[in-house]
C-alpha cells in the first residue's frame, strides 16, 4: 500500500484527524491484521474526535472564559451555600437548550467566576456558544438602561 500518497491525499481534503491516525496505525504491526472496516471505523473515530476536539477549543477561546475551570473539579465542601443538586443540573445544559440565560450572583470571594467559568467549558464541550461577560464589562458591552422598556 501507498502510504505517504494516501496521507497527502487525506491532508489535501482537510481530514488531518484521519491522516494522523493512518500514519500511528500504519506503525503498529499488530493492527496490520485489521478487516478494512475495522481501519475505517478507526480513522474515521479519530477525525471525529478531532473535529469535535478543535470545535471545543474555538468555543471556548471565543467566551474568553476567566479561569480554565472544570465540573469534576468544583469543590462542594467549601462554605459558600452552592447547591451540588443545582450545579449539576445547570452542568447538564438543559437550561441553554431551553434558550434560558444565567446569572451567578453572590458574596465577593465565594467563587462566582470559578463556577461561570466551569459551566461556560461544559456548554463548550456540549457544542454551544458562550458568552461569559462579568457585570461591567456585560454593561460595557450591551450598554446601560437609561429608561423603562419601550
Amino acid at each position: 500500500m501507498l502510504i505517504n500518497p494516501t496521507i497527502d491525499i487525506l491532508r489535501e481534503l482537510g481530514l488531518y484527524g484521519m491522516a494522523t491516525s493512518f500514519q500511528e496505525l500504519d506503525a503498529q504491526s499488530e493492527v496490520r491484521g485489521l478487516e478494512p472496516g475495522e481501519w475505517l471505523a478507526m480513522l474515521l473515530g479519530r477525525e471525529a474526535t478531532m473535529r469535535r476536539q478543535k470545535r471545543f477549543e474555538a468555543r471556548a477561546r471565543a467566551a474568553k472564559l476567566r479561569h480554565d475551570a472544570q465540573i469534576e473539579n468544583a469543590d462542594f465542601r467549601a462554605a459558600r451555600g452552592l447547591d451540588r443538586n443545582m450545579f449539576m443540573a445547570l452542568a447538564g445544559c438543559d437550561w441553554i437548550r431551553k434558550h434560558h440565560g444565567l446569572l451567578v450572583t453572590g458574596p465577593a470571594g465565594v467563587g462566582k467566576s470559578w463556577l461561570a467559568c466551569a459551566l461556560g467549558h461544559q456548554a463548550c464541550r456540549e457544542d454551544f456558544s458562550v458568552a461569559y461577560h462579568r457585570v461591567p464589562r456585560l454593561f460595557a458591552v450591551h450598554g446601560r438602561c437609561d429608561g423603562p422598556p419601550p
